[in-house]
């Protein structure tokens, strides 16, 4: 059974339903999170895919069989084909909620 979720540093990628044409945003880029401290970026390095946002909510659709995201400090991941919802992982401090930050 393929997973439902991929997990790269800060970078959570949930299945998705497919879109549908209602107000989309594609993308110029395939870069799904940039670090703050490094300047790394968590981005689609081959394959054939689109970033798409709708909402205010990012979306990663791959068109090929596979896509592998890529990042400078973690292993490279083969994310299959699909629509995959980007979201960025957050974490809990006495302060209050923050970011996770690569």
């Amino acid at each position: 059974m393929e997973p439902l979720r991929f997990r790269q540093g800060d970078v959570l990628l949930v299945r998705a339903e497919p879109l549908d044409n209602q107000n989309p945003r594609h993308l110029p880029h395939l870069v799904l999170a940039e670090g703050e401290a490094t300047g790394h970026k968590h981005q689609i390095t081959s394959g054939a895919a689109e970033l798409i946002e709708r909402n205010g909510i990012l979306f990663l659709r791959v068109l090929s069989e596979t896509a592998t995201l890529s990042h400078e400090e973690h292993s490279q991941i083969q994310i299959p084909q699909g629509t995959w919802m980007v979201r960025i992982q957050r974490e809990y401090e006495p302060t209050g909620i923050r970011l996770v930050a690569d």
